[in-house]
């Protein structure tokens, strides 16, 4: 069975940018190439920050909109590997 990834891009804006795909070196020379018709095409060239692995399309999908609502402080977190700061950035604040 074919895995999917989740991957986020650093733009040359500094900004991210999260997809998911199933190939995952085809995607970044897309991407760098500018065949993507996306948000990162006016924002070339772009450097991969991270990448996750997942079983099956659904799972995949469901994490890259999870991590597409989140703040930038949140992805930097999830980057990082600083696990710590993703749960303390995770857990809601109440009045």
């Amino acid at each position: 069975m074919k895995p999917f990834f989740v991957y986020i891009l650093k733009c040359s804006d500094a900004s991210y940018y999260v997809g998911h795909t199933d190939g995952i070196e085809k995607r970044m020379a897309e991407h760098n190439l500018g065949e993507c018709h996306s948000y990162v095409a006016t924002r070339l060239p772009v450097n991969i920050v991270y990448v996750e692995e997942f079983a099956t399309r659904d799972e995949a999908i469901i994490a890259e909109c999870a991590i597409k609502g989140w703040t930038r402080r949140k992805k930097e977190a999830l980057i990082n590997g600083d696990f710590q700061k993703l749960s303390q950035l995770s857990k809601k604040k109440f009045n």
